[in-house]
């Protein structure tokens, strides 16, 4: 800091000051302001030329008068010029009013990043700092355009002092914050790394504070600082706090660096190199023993920096997730914090220990907290801490302690927070499916979730026990009992009334024997609550009368008795009125073998995903992509309900669709509601009875199921039923032309070659999908030009960061194609969200290869990077052409010349269908000549490829055999690569 001179104190300031604090009243101190603004306002506009003292004066008592909570509009350019000043009073002042008052739409900006570019090159390292903070505090997109390439210089300049350096390296991150694009890239990046080495641990701290911002854009570019990274945090946790005695915290050495070091680490997988690896788990190890010393001091900031550190190190450890040792000593460390005294230690350690749940190493460590977390869920005061509690209950369950978890999650659930009961109901559902003892703990489980929390028993919820029924016989009759019996309650919840009408509809026969549970007894028990329920579940149950009168013809009167009630016949609802109508009609018209036909029993349905999970990861999605690492990680996962008896006959997959009658629609998922295909997919379109179903228009439509779901708003195709990689979504096959089973969307790099054949006559489709991103294409051209729309859908709970694609055009391309994309207006892509783009393609002569879309984004602090090949070919700038007989066969003759002509005899790929064979033509552009062949199961096209440059006339002849199941194509065009180019797209149709 520079010497300030003695007279600079500006009594003139002083003395306002003094006056306004004396002022006994506001309307006082408005007077007194108001005549000082126009003393000011007089002296900036007089003719006599202010000096820089009497600038600066006047410029902070408006300054003052502002930070009042005064408006003021005028002085700025006074302001701007003292930036010119020599004297570091005056620029400081200057700097000062600018950071404040200057909005960053000023039309004075341009003057001021001037005068700052101006300080920036000086020599004077007092005005580069200057310069710096103020270009850190305005952070405006203009002003990193501006100002960005010249910050990086002073980062890696040997002659900057450590100052200087450790200010550029803040502005530089705060600007990359603002405007990621604006900060240039470049051999600076490969030398900002050696400063993690610096002497002057300012310098280190703020260095690694950019390091790690932009390593999460870009890995790598700063790979080369993990080695660095590494070296310096086993010097900072090696030392004395002695050692670093002016950035020791209250005995802990360097405790912010530490932090920004592990933190670092995390952005990378673990070191490949034995010696640097070995050193980082000395380094953790270190940290782990020294959270075990005793304290050096008793005060809480000493304790805080301490747990800092190691809570930092221990997410690094499980981030690497590789050493066992390391993993089980974490565990065992937060295990302590369990019962700490401080309530954000033990917040910290449960939330830590979630994260440990999920490793295969630390599974068995962290279950062994289990009482100690059942009683912190018991008599926690804070309702966070019992939350994560819950959560790492659910994090830590397995089969071999399922019951015990459940029962005390079940009892807790009577006395929870109503802000996490939904939650809880939940994740009680999911780990009684996925953990079973046996079917009948199941059901037993549910029903007991429903009259403890039925108010949060969602849909998906009961609709799954009542799958879980349907498809089980050997639980059927053991189900209709138990909720028989809970439906003697007084107080019985309406969801309890769903199950039991569903479940007595369909197998109330099989507990008719006993005079307890006589059919009339069990349509009176019923009946008793319909006047309670809402016109949803009323309508379930006029269902469960209607399947009452075939399972039990004796009480058929009584059950028309309520079918011709004027409550139901006349009934407000539509929905009501119309089943009494229909079911009465039905069991007075239709003869005993029609009913048993039609009102049958439900059989099972065909496997699905399970919603529940996707409901929970919807509610929560932290807690439900755990339970997702969980599963990838771990060898051997403990059986579901359903594949526990996998090698039974009558085993069904724990995924069915959920059961819905007519009457009790389930909510309708929008596109991007179910990215991952956990939802219970046509669910909401489920029958009341496998034949009798509700009418069309009260029938909720069908959600469509898996990853496909996202781009349901893009295309117009319904999705097929495809037998496909689980991994990707179930329609991606029928977005693509007539793929081959089980080939599915690519997950990789797409070459060109691999396109043609998918998307050649087809211009929507999946174009990538893989487990984080699905990118969709939906296309049209004319003439010679095109225009894409590109979807790119997110499928996790996290958001993309640096989201950003680019199209190039390789090597010759970038002559033959005209690209012009449209930037993305977000460079973040939150979780389950989609973001359209627009590319607008001009064709200006032929051309072979394609353009590559490239996407670059950072996913949980790792950067992803997918190269992908549009889907832009020659043929899609082909216009059909009709023409007679003679016209054709007078052209085809023109087009003899050598290399014109392309003839293939080559084997079907694909059984060779007539009309599969027109649509495919159709689709590639030809426009199909009928009557020219003599023979008629040839094909004969004709078209013309629209270039900027040229147009090139197509003639084709395609001639099938059935018998030898082969093809020979013709194809005559008045250019030697498109005929090439042409043929070779053919090719790969049939």
């Amino acid at each position: 800091m520079p010497n300030v001179a003695k007279g600079d104190g500006m009594r003139g300031l002083a003395v306002f000051i003094s006056d306004i604090r004396n002022c006994k009243s506001k309307e006082a101190e408005q007077k007194r302001i108001n005549k000082e603004l126009a003393n000011i306002r007089s002296k900036f506009k007089g003719d006599k030329t202010l000096d820089g003292y009497s600038k600066k004066k006047y410029v902070c008592k408006l300054l003052f008068i502002f930070l009042l909570g005064h408006d003021i509009d005028f002085g700025h350019m006074e302001a701007v010029n003292l930036l010119s000043s020599n004297k570091y009073t005056e620029k400081q002042i200057g700097y000062l009013f600018i950071s404040v008052l200057v909005n960053t739409n000023s039309d004075l900006i341009r003057l001021i990043i001037g005068s700052i570019k101006n300080d920036l090159l000086s020599r004077n390292a007092v005005h580069i700092c200057l310069a710096l903070q103020c270009i850190a505090n305005i952070g405006s997109k203009e002003m990193a355009e501006s100002l960005a390439p010249e910050i990086p210089k002073l980062i890696v300049s040997g002659e900057t002092i450590d100052a200087v350096k450790q200010s550029a390296c803040l502005c530089l991150l705060r600007l990359f914050r603002t405007s990621p694009d604006t900060v240039p890239s470049g051999e600076w990046t490969q030398r900002v790394g050696h400063l993690l080495n610096d002497q002057h641990l300012g310098v280190v701290t703020a260095a690694t504070s950019l390091i790690h911002t932009l390593a999460q854009k870009t890995p790598e570019d700063f790979k080369n600082c993990v080695s660095l990274a590494i070296s310096r945090l086993s010097r900072i946790v090696t030392s004395s706090y002695t050692d670093l005695q002016d950035y020791t915290y209250y005995f802990v050495p360097a405790p912010w660096l530490s932090v920004k070091l592990l933190r670092l680490l995390q952005v990378y997988p673990p070191p490949e190199d034995p010696a640097a690896r070995g050193r980082l788990n000395e380094c953790l190890e270190t940290i782990l023993n020294k959270a075990q010393e005793p304290p050096k001091s008793k005060k809480v900031q000493h304790s805080n920096a301490k747990n800092a550190v190691l809570f930092e190190a221990i997410n690094l450890i499980i981030h690497h997730d590789t050493e066992p040792t390391l993993l089980v000593r974490a565990c065992n460390q937060l295990g302590q914090f369990l019962q700490h005294r401080e309530t954000n230690l033990r917040y910290l350690a449960l939330e830590s220990m979630c994260l440990l749940a999920s490793s295969e190493f630390s599974h068995e460590a962290v279950k062994k907290h289990m009482d100690t977390v059942i009683t912190a869920l018991k008599t926690e005061r804070d309702v966070s801490v019992r939350q994560r509690a819950v959560d790492l209950l659910y994090g830590m369950c397995d089969k071999s302690n399922a019951e015990e978890i459940v029962a005390e999650m079940l009892a807790y659930l009577e006395t929870a927070d109503y802000s996490i009961r939904e939650e809880m109901v939940l994740k009680v559902a999911i780990l009684a499916e996925k953990y079973p003892v046996d079917y009948t703990w199941y059901v037993d489980t549910i029903l007991n979730l429903i009259r403890i929390a039925g108010d949060y028993v969602s849909d998906e919820v009961w609709f799954r026990v009542i799958q879980i029924v349907i498809n089980r016989d050997d639980v059927q009759g053991y189900a209709a009992k138990v909720v028989f019996e809970a439906l003697q309650a007084p107080a019985c919840h309406e969801n309890m009334v769903k199950v039991g009408g569903y479940i007595l509809g369909e197998f109330g026969n099989l507990i008719a024997g006993d005079q307890r549970s006589s059919p009339m007894v069990q349509f009176q028990l019923l009946h008793s609550k319909y006047h309670l329920c809402s016109a949803p579940t009323r309508g379930l149950l006029l269902s469960t009368y209607i399947k009452f009168i075939n399972l039990f013809p004796e009480i058929k009167g009584q059950l028309q008795d309520v079918l011709r009630n004027n409550n139901n016949l006349r009934n407000a609802d539509a929905e009501l009125q119309q089943r009494a109508i229909e079911y009465l009609q039905l069991s007075t018209v239709a003869s005993q073998d029609v009913l048993a036909t039609v009102l049958e029993e439900m059989p099972p349905f065909p496997e699905r995903e399970s919603s529940i999970l996707a409901k929970l990861k919807k509610k929560k999605p932290n807690v439900s992509d755990i339970e997702v690492v969980k599963e990838g990680k771990k060898s051997s996962n403990p059986p579901t309900l359903n594949n526990s008896a996998a090698n039974t006959p009558e085993a069904t997959p724990a995924s069915a669709p959920v059961p819905v009658m007519a009457a009790a629609p389930a909510p309708v998922q929008s596109a991007s509601d179910d990215l991952l295909g956990l939802s219970a997919g046509p669910a909401a379109a489920a029958p009341i009875t496998n034949n009798f179903a509700a009418p069309a228009s009260f029938a909720a439509p069908a959600a469509p199921a898996g990853g496909g779901g996202l781009l349901v708003d893009v295309f117009d195709t319904p999705p097929a039923q495809n037998n496909v990689s689980s991994a990707l979504a179930p329609q991606a096959e029928e977005n693509f032309f007539n793929a081959p089973a089980g080939e599915t969307a690519p997950s990789g790099d797409t070459p060109a070659s691999e396109l043609d054949g998918r998307f050649a006559i087809k211009n929507n489709g999946v174009l990538f999908e893989n487990e984080l991103l699905q990118i969709g294409v939906k296309a049209e051209y004319k003439g010679n030009l095109g225009r894409l729309g590109l979807f790119y859908g997110n499928k996790t709970s996290y958001p993309f960061q640096f989201f950003t694609p680019t199209v190039s055009c390789p090597g010759e391309l970038a002559s033959a194609l005209n690209v012009q994309t449209k930037p993305l207006d977000v460079n973040t892509v939150e979780g389950g969200a989609q973001v359209q783009q627009i590319i607008n393609v001009e064709c200006i002569s032929d051309f072979v290869d394609a353009p590559v879309l490239s996407i670059k984004f950072s996913y949980s602090g790792s950067m992803q990077q997918i190269n992908l090949m549009l889907p832009v070919m020659l043929n899609k700038f082909f216009e059909p052409v009709e023409m007679d007989a003679t016209t054709f066969f007078n052209r085809w003759k023109q087009l003899n010349s050598p290399g014109q002509e392309e003839q293939k005899i080559f084997k079907a790929t694909f059984p060779i269908d007539s009309d599969t064979s027109r649509t495919k033509l159709l689709g590639f552009g030809f426009g199909l000549l009928d009557g020219v062949d003599p023979n008629p199961d040839n094909f004969v096209g004709a078209g013309i490829i629209k270039a900027q440059s040229s147009q090139v006339g197509c003639l084709l002849r395609l001639e099938p055999n059935m018998q030898a199941q082969m093809y020979r194509l013709t194809l005559r065009t008045s250019s030697t690569s498109v005929t090439t180019r042409l043929a070779d797209l053919l090719l790969k149709l049939f």
